[in-house]
């Protein structure tokens, strides 16, 4: 029984063991070192993005629960959750 068990886990590693792997999107023009310090990162605080960026040109009030708010740039706009940053979206 424990034979069988083991070669059915031998079985399953081997035949998931490709489907580990990622995919790369590349897009025409863009790289992921060409945005990579022009945007705030995930995790930064309120205060590390204003100091490092400047003040934005709008802010949004949270909404939901966590609260969700925004602040406006002209190149992107930086999402946060409590004090962090969620995302960052550039504008096109």
């Amino acid at each position: 029984m424990l034979r069988k068990a083991m070669s059915v886990l031998a079985v399953t590693i081997a035949l998931t063991a490709g489907s580990a792997m990622a995919d790369t999107l590349i897009v025409k023009g863009i790289s992921a070192t060409d945005n990579a310090n022009q945007h705030p990162g995930r995790g930064l605080t309120r205060a590390s993005v204003e100091s490092s960026w400047g003040a934005p040109t709008q802010k949004s009030a949270p909404v939901g629960d966590p609260p969700i708010s925004s602040w406006d740039y002209e190149p992107f706009v930086v999402f946060f959750e409590y004090d962090r940053v969620l995302h960052t979206v550039v504008k096109r």
